[in-house]
């Protein structure tokens, strides 16, 4: 059961309050556009406000910040900053969609009683990022930003001189691997199998490298360690032998996954599930409807990346809406 939209049409409803969601609310906002922001669940891994940098302990190469600072206050200074300017935010989930006419239909429970509401909207930001596997332990939610980390570009630094441990066998953990060689003493590539599946040239480049050691057929079991990470427990898939690595820190590298199963019937996807924009553009395939951030982007996944194809939404809805004549 679904009511009446609790707003007249928007000019502009973003989904999703991630770097890329608050920076095109900044934008949209300064605009005049009166964004109405869907900004997640806080309960919710993979849709909460703020996005991942909600897990980031410590954020040191966001330009602007000598001294760096605490993901979550990053996110907050941001969603302050929008709402300065006009943003709105509605601490929900959109649940469906419909961009098949205009105006552009987004149903969403009422924060206070759960009811599916409807809301109406002349151009849509989608913004809701991606998610990172994980190995389910229940270590690694207790340690992640402590030792766990998902994202070797963002705190490899913390790691200098230390043993560390990459998790995974794709290009992505190999990469990972190699960037991380600059900073820790050795990094064991932990793959659940004997062969990797990363192209050829990749291994290549790992099999080269002196500091990268391998540890064939096996899982992790657990992490230890409860203020830190202080070593992996090991599972020989084969044999069933256990072992343990002391390690300092554990990247997990067993790829990603876009937030875009709202969206599967409504906008292009690529054979990942990200979301398909023109290029040079945020635009997607129905007129009006942009995305920016990780749910388009999995080569770069970095919250100043992200921010930067925020900007960019929001002044292609700004410029979409003039050039249409829909803008209120």
């Amino acid at each position: 059961m679904s009511e009446s939209p609790t707003t007249s049409v928007r000019d502009v409803i973003i989904i999703g309050s991630g770097p890329a969601g608050l920076t095109a609310a900044i934008y949209a906002a300064r605009a005049n556009l009166a964004p109405l922001v869907i900004e997640g669940f806080p309960s919710s891994t993979s849709d909460q406000p703020g996005g991942q940098l909600m897990l980031t302990s410590d954020i040191e190469n966001f330009p602007g910040f000598i001294e760096g600072l605490a993901g979550p206050e990053l996110m907050g200074n941001m969603r302050s900053q929008a709402a300065r300017f006009g943003a709105e935010f509605l601490t929900t989930k959109a649940e469906r969609v419909d961009f098949s006419s205009q105006p552009f239909r987004i149903w969403a429970p009422d924060p206070s009683t759960g009811v599916e509401v409807e809301h109406l909207a002349r151009s849509v930001i989608v913004s809701t990022g991606a998610r990172s596997l994980m190995l389910g332990l229940p270590a690694e939610e207790q340690l992640l930003s402590k030792g766990v980390s998902t994202c070797a570009t963002c705190d490899g630094f913390f790691f200098r001189g230390q043993d560390i441990a990459v998790i995974g066998g794709g290009d992505s953990a190999l990469e990972e691997a190699i960037f991380l060689t600059k900073f820790g003493e050795t990094v064991t590539l932990v793959h659940r199998r004997k062969e990797l599946r990363a192209s050829k040239i990749m291994q290549d480049r790992a099999f080269k490298n002196p500091k990268i050691k391998f540890v064939w057929d096996s899982v992790v079991t657990d992490i230890a360690g409860t203020s830190k990470v202080e070593g992996i427990h090991l599972r020989n898939t084969t044999s069933g032998e256990e072992s343990y690595l002391p390690v300092g820190g554990v990247f997990v590298a067993i790829g990603h996954v876009p937030n875009t199963g709202v969206f599967s019937d409504q906008l292009d996807m690529d054979d990942a599930g990200y979301l398909v924009t023109a290029v040079g553009s945020t635009a997607t395939n129905v007129p009006g409807v942009f995305a920016c951030g990780d749910v388009q982007d999995h080569t770069y996944r970095q919250a100043i990346t992200a921010a930067g194809t925020g900007c960019m939404a929001a002044i292609d809805a700004e410029r979409w809406l003039e050039v249409t004549g829909q803008e209120s």
